[in-house]
C-alpha cells in the first residue's frame, strides 16, 4: 500500500510541476545528506522527494511543520508515505530542542530535506537562513549538504491557496558542501544561501 501511495504521489508531483530535474555537480547515491532548499510552497518537499531516484526516497525524510502535517490525510502521508520528521513551529509551547529532533531523524541511515529560511517566501527572493543548518552541519560533519533550487513552484501552489495549478517547475541539485574548518556561522550561511542563488542562473 505504501509503495502504491508513493508512486501515486510521485506521478501527481510530476503532473503538477513538470518534474524537470537538473544535477549540477551532484550525483545521487545512498550516502547521508541534508538537502536544503528555497521554500515557497507546501509542495516543496514533495517535489524534491519525488525528484530523487526511487531507492533514495525510502532513505530521505522531509522535515515538515507538525501543525500542518499532523492533521487528517496529511498526517497519514507524512508518517506512512514520506516518513517525515515533524517539528514544532510554536515557540511559545514547551518542545524538544528542534536540532535534537533533526539529529534523531538523521540517525545513522537517513537523509533530510529542510528549508533554512524557516518560512515560505514569495518565490522571487531568498530570505536569510536560520542557524539550524549550520548547527546540524557542525553536529554531523560526516553528512553532505546539498543545495537545491526549486523554480516556479510558488505559481503551482501560491501561498494562501489550497488547490495546485499545473505548471512547469524544475528542481536543481547543486554540488555538495560542508562547513569549512574555522568557518563562522554568518559566513557559512551566506555561502549556503549563495549556492542556491547561483543555480537560478542555470
Amino acid at each position: 500500500m505504501r509503495r502504491l501511495l508513493a508512486a501515486g504521489v510521485v506521478l501527481l508531483a510530476r503532473i503538477l510541476a513538470g518534474g524537470a530535474v537538473r544535477r549540477i555537480g551532484f550525483h545521487p547515491d545512498e550516502r547521508q545528506r541534508i538537502y536544503f532548499a528555497n521554500h515557497t510552497s507546501h509542495l516543496d518537499f514533495v517535489i524534491i522527494w519525488a525528484a530523487l531516484p526511487p531507492r533514495l526516497r525510502t532513505l530521505t525524510r522531509p522535515v515538515a511543520a507538525r501543525d500542518y502535517w499532523s492533521k487528517g490525510v496529511r498526517a497519514y502521508l507524512a508518517t506512512r508515505v514520506f516518513n517525515a520528521v515533524l517539528v514544532d513551529r510554536d515557540r511559545a509551547t514547551p518542545m524538544t530542542n528542534p536540532i535534537e529532533t533533526l539529529l534523531d531523524g538523521l540517525g545513522d541511515r537517513y537523509s533530510l530535506i529542510l528549508f533554512p529560511e524557516g518560512t515560505r517566501g514569495d518565490g522571487t527572493t531568498l530570505n536569510a537562513f536560520k542557524s539550524g543548518l549550520y548547527r546540524l552541519a557542525l553536529a554531523r560533519p560526516d553528512v553532505e549538504l546539498v543545495p537545491v533550487y526549486i523554480d516556479n513552484l510558488a505559481r503551482v501552489l501560491p501561498k494562501g491557496e489550497f488547490v495546485p495549478v499545473p505548471m512547469l517547475a524544475s528542481v536543481s541539485f547543486g554540488e555538495p558542501m560542508h562547513v569549512d574548518t574555522g568557518e563562522e556561522k554568518p559566513a557559512f550561511l551566506d555561502r549556503a544561501r549563495n549556492a542556491i542563488l547561483e543555480m537560478r542562473q542555470w
